[in-house]
């Protein structure tokens, strides 16, 4: 995986930007930030969006907290033009916002990764929570990957 982008212009030299895009910044792309806030530590910054803002899903939010991350602080937002303009790569999480991503400013990559949504799992609460927590250790995979491949490309 490689990247084009360097650093967007008055950030600091060693912080990469990152936004992750969803359709509703309900579940996954929520659960990316919050991965990327505690592992990335002062070297990435994380953001989260969506094509819509479906409001902060409470299993996400639960399944989060297990594994000892807080995103219960997080917003559901819409994506902007300031949103793109900070992002030094955009993550699209599902195949909705990979189609519907806006135009990005010129030197901003893109990575998708189709994710299933646990949002529409159907079954016991067991079993749904059973899905929330198969995707958060799928994003936490992910993200461990980025974050890796980013410090190699973004501060070597």
């Amino acid at each position: 995986m490689t990247f084009d982008a360097n650093c967007k212009e008055g950030a600091s030299e060693m912080t990469v930007n990152i936004l992750y895009l969803c359709t509703g910044n309900s579940c996954r792309s929520q659960m990316a930030e919050g991965w990327s806030r505690f592992l990335g530590g002062k070297a990435f910054h994380a953001a989260s969006a969506g094509i819509e803002a479906h409001g902060k899903n409470p299993r996400a939010i639960a399944v989060m907290r297990e594994a000892g991350v807080d995103i219960s602080g997080q917003e559901s937002t819409v994506v902007n033009a300031e949103m793109l303009h900070q992002a030094d790569i955009v993550v699209t999480v599902c195949g909705h916002a990979d189609e519907q991503c806006p135009a990005l400013p010129a030197g901003t990559s893109r990575v998708h990764w189709p994710l299933t949504d646990p949002a529409k799992a159907v079954g016991s609460e067991e079993e749904i929570m059973a899905e929330f927590r198969a995707t958060r250790d799928e994003v936490k995979r992910r993200v461990e990957n980025l974050l890796e491949t980013l410090a190699g490309q973004f501060h070597s």
